[in-house]
């Protein structure tokens, strides 16, 4: 009778953890749906519009997962509820700052920017062009988990070695882009430039860096999640204790999957943040490109 009663009982659970699953999906759909289409006569509530529909599908799905864990007793090994990530978050501020500072501010930066500055460098020369172009090719195809071991070999364990490895994965599309780019400007703005008694430099910061904006911020925008990735990686195979990649290999040893799970949600975090202000400051500086007349 016990068992019989048990089992009555958790079908009843499963019914209604399925119920709750059906309901919350279908009501998302209805719900986003009708966000979508809603047509404001305000202009900043209509554009603040984009951002809601997106922000209340993520909620959804927060809670669809949070209402799978818990309704199905999930292990915490294979998948945590939210509930329990935001939790770990909240009481991890200190090492999950120290890992952003770590990952993102000493390597994801400077190695995405030198890539960057390179690439203006080798924009004056077209033997380096014509050369790099192939050699860059060459490096964006080489494995991340063989270039990781020898970084830390030649610079040490410290963020020197991940801003080369984000430097490497990072310099072929920030070359090809800002180096399309400048090649935008046709020979009339050169002469309007010569006509003006301009410099090579005058020129590039004047006339060919605006014109080469929309691909460099594809460039950019490209290299927000190579660079995050490519530093993360990196960790594993050598570096001070602290970071990212170091936090999540550590801590995945020791069964600490909340912890692990939470130094992922931060790079999410990270990333989408990054991609987001770098949209935002193309939208900003590019607006006279047609495209963004239509929106």
């Amino acid at each position: 009778v016990y068992y019989s009663l048990t089992s009555i009982y958790e079908a009843n659970i499963s019914v209604g953890l399925w119920f709750q699953v059906f309901a919350s999906w279908i009501s998302a759909i209805i719900f986003v749906s009708k966000l979508a289409f809603i047509r404001l006569k305000n202009d900043f509530l209509q554009k603040l519009m984009i951002l809601i529909v997106p922000f209340f599908f993520g909620l959804w799905v927060i809670l669809l997962w949070e209402i799978i864990c818990v309704g199905l007793n999930v292990p915490l090994l294979l998948l945590p509820a939210p509930s329990l990530i935001g939790v770990q978050i909240a009481n991890s501020l200190d090492i999950l700052y120290a890992d952003f500072y770590q990952t993102v501010i000493k390597a994801v930066i400077p190695g995405c920017g030198s890539a960057f500055i390179l690439s203006i460098f080798i924009d004056r020369s077209p033997f380096l062009q014509r050369g790099l172009l192939p050699i860059g090719n060459l490096m964006s195809v080489m494995p991340i988990v063989g270039i990781a071991p020898i970084m830390v070999m030649w610079f040490g364990f410290d963020w020197q070695s991940k801003a080369a490895v984000v430097t490497i994965m990072t310099f072929f599309p920030m070359l090809v882009n800002t180096v399309a780019g400048l090649q935008i400007a046709n020979n009339i703005d050169h002469d309007v430039m010569n006509t003006w008694g301009s410099s090579y430099w005058q020129s590039l910061l004047k006339m060919r860096l605006p014109k080469a904006l929309p691909l460099i911020f594809n460039g950019l925008k490209i290299n927000t999640t190579l660079a995050l990735i490519g530093a993360i990686v990196a960790e594993f195979f050598g570096t001070p204790i602290v970071g990212m990649g170091f936090r999540i290999s550590v801590e995945a040893q020791r069964m600490s999957f909340d912890l692990v799970w939470a130094e992922i949600t931060m790079a999410a975090i990270v990333g989408s943040t990054l991609y987001g202000l770098l949209a935002l400051l193309e939208r900003y500086l590019t607006f006279w490109h047609p495209s963004f007349h239509n929106r």
